[in-house]
């Protein structure tokens, strides 16, 4: 079987994660990612949070499977020839510069646009037009003004960022979608188009529920929220707590630490967690589960209008039950009768979950200066176009391959290596 993006060429001048993230996607699909890095030094992130020395982070490694390496001085007059030589060979230009930073090289769309036509430049942003748009963004700066933190946390804490690095790699998902819409579009076109992600704009895209309950407050409070009916509603939408976005009462409940008291556990103490739910048609087989059966209809509980004023005292009888069980122990007995729930995993446990790498979600790569290293697979699965993990490239490790590729005889190559172009 032949992988969905094969053939497909990629010039990658991404670096850290948002751009990374969108051409190991490709790359995962069959793409041919060609990642310009700077001679001598390459991506910030072979040298950030290092837990071996002098060898690639995991960083790196895990978001920079599947690609080649060269090593290109674009500043140098060599370097400049070299890089038109590849916008001529390749479909797609990814990058994440900050704002300008390709035209003050020489190569602004309209000269990439001459040099090839049907050319693909994609590019990840902070901010798209507007007050901040010449500013630079990191995950968290995204977080912060795409709305997520601002709806994250409880009441009496601060705004709180998320751990899922929902600004960057969030947005190189994005960038992907729309590089291989432009790629489809030019099947019929025969042209290459800009494509353009803002991170602002992914983080607002996935905090859509969080606007929806904005414009709702115009009507009265939002009656799934924690602070109903005993806090306060201003007028814009509050911290949730653990409240679900779906507007079904969901909390965090503890349980048993697995393997019973005196066992080691985690930095968060000796009590594990789980997400329950409590949907109207799930309060029967809930109550019979936790054997409070007299509550089941009990016009004090019986109805989620009964029960919304406490929800505390609801999800308290609840963990005096999960109290009892191991978490997984909670979702095999919820589950078994349709209770919507889930143990609140560990990256520990997720990173030794046998059924992840059976899937291909978490994979096991062999690195030649680091070993053995896990990474994240494709979250994507095609029926037909397999998707394999390689290890990264080391710096410059393709070169010659490459450069080879698009014309270079060795004589040359060594011209260009002695000017520092390479």
């Amino acid at each position: 079987m032949s992988k969905a993006l094969e053939g497909v060429k990629i010039l990658d001048m991404t670096h850290v994660q948002s751009g990374p993230t969108c051409t190991q996607l490709l790359a995962w699909f069959g793409a041919d990612v060609i990642k310009i890095e700077r001679p001598g030094v390459g991506d910030a992130t072979r040298g950030q949070l290092r837990d071996i020395p002098d060898v690639d982070s995991l960083y790196f490694t895990m978001l920079n499977a599947n690609k080649r390496s060269v090593t290109l001085n674009t500043k140098s007059d060599k370097g400049k020839e070299i890089f038109t030589k590849l916008i001529e060979h390749c479909d797609v230009m990814v990058e994440n510069f900050a704002p300008g930073a390709l035209d003050r090289m020489g190569f602004s769309w309209e000269r990439i646009q001459e040099i090839n036509p049907r050319m693909i430049y994609a590019s990840v942003k902070g901010f798209g037009p507007g007050p901040y748009e010449d500013c630079k963004v990191y995950e968290n700066v995204a977080q912060c003004t795409g709305g997520s933190a601002s709806t994250t946390g409880f009441d009496e804490g601060p705004p709180t960022v998320t751990g899922s690095q929902i600004g960057d790699t969030g947005t190189g998902l994005n960038l992907a979608l729309g590089i291989v819409t432009a790629l489809f579009h030019r099947e019929s076109s025969g042209k290459g188009q800009r494509v353009e992600c803002a991170m602002q704009d992914g983080v607002l895209n996935l905090c859509r529920v969080k606007l929806r309950d904005q414009q709702r407050l115009a009507h009265g409070p939002l009656k799934e929220y924690p602070q109903y009916p005993h806090g306060t509603f201003t007028d814009e939408v509050p911290r949730a707590g653990h409240a679900s976005g779906g507007g079904q009462p969901g909390h965090v409940v503890k349980c048993a630490h697995r393997g019973g008291p005196g066992t080691a556990h985690g930095a968060h103490g000796a009590n594990d967690y789980a997400y329950v739910i409590i949907q109207p048609q799930c309060w029967e087989p809930l109550m019979k589960a936790i054997g409070r059966e007299d509550l089941i209809d009990d016009p004090e509980w019986a109805t989620p209008e009964a029960r919304l004023p406490k929800l505390d005292d609801c999800f308290a009888l609840v963990e005096g039950w999960t109290i009892t069980k191991d978490k997984y122990e909670v979702m095999e007995a919820l589950n078994a009768v349709n209770v919507p729930c889930g143990p609140i995993l560990s990256m520990k446990e997720l990173a030794e979950e046998q059924s992840l790498r059976d899937t291909g979600t978490v994979v096991e790569v062999d690195h030649p200066e680091r070993g053995t290293y896990l990474t994240v697979g494709n979250p994507i699965k095609l029926s037909d176009s397999p998707s394999d993990v390689d290890r990264s490239p080391l710096l410059g490790e393709h070169t010659d391959e490459i450069l080879r590729e698009i014309g270079y005889g060795d004589n040359e190559i060594d011209i260009a290596r002695t000017d520092g172009a390479i």
